[in-house]
């Protein structure tokens, strides 16, 4: 708390002892302040830096991390999401693309949705993927989920359609709908577009 005098204590019609008293109290003041600088930078570093918050449905892990500040990707906190969005049938971590991260930070800022997305898939292990695909016509042989580069994402309180249309017009990699399974896939790689 920062004390200053009272206009009744000492007035301009006061002796040299008097303004000089609030000459120093207004330097140390001024003073305290400074010594508050360093406690401001870090909260405008902070309101930089790009959020993520996420729910993994499979394994009902959340994570709420920063994971760029002042143009740098955190190693730790990317570590934590490479984690949480691990193949969760065999358990393997597998670097996830930062451009898939940022998408996800862009599609947050533009619904202006604060609910963590919904992680239905994340990273899949080839021997993950082959085993969807034998149960399902639906999953690439080639899928992006192997690479790192590729989601499968809701987010509650926005609509599948308007998560699609944004993702698609973000122009950031494929984006598929999904509404009878609910859930939009989003990828880093080539540019196009499907579902219903």
């Amino acid at each position: 708390m920062l004390l200053t005098p009272r206009r009744s204590e000492c007035s301009e019609t006061d002796g040299p002892e008097c303004r000089l008293r609030r000459r120093l109290i207004g330097g140390l003041v001024g003073s305290a302040a400074l010594f508050h600088l360093p406690a401001a930078r870090a909260n405008i570093a902070a309101l930089s830096g790009r959020e993520l918050m996420l729910d993994h449905l499979h394994t009902g892990e959340q994570l709420s991390t920063t994971y760029w500040v002042e143009g740098r990707y955190i190693s730790t906190s990317l570590a934590q999401i490479n984690h949480l969005l691990r193949d969760f049938r065999t358990g393997e971590e597998h670097p996830i693309d930062p451009k898939l991260l940022d998408l996800l930070h862009r599609l947050r800022r533009l619904t202006g949705n604060s609910n963590p997305f919904q992680i239905i898939s994340g990273y899949r292990s080839p021997k993950t993927n082959a085993q969807l695909r034998s149960a399902s016509g639906g999953v690439a042989k080639k899928s992006l989920h192997m690479q790192g580069r590729a989601l499968d994402i809701r987010l509650p309180g926005t609509a599948l359609s308007e998560l699609h249309r944004l993702a698609c017009e973000a122009k950031v990699g494929g984006v598929g709908l999904y509404t009878r399974s609910n859930f939009v896939h989003i990828d880093t790689g080539r540019v196009r577009y499907w579902g219903s």
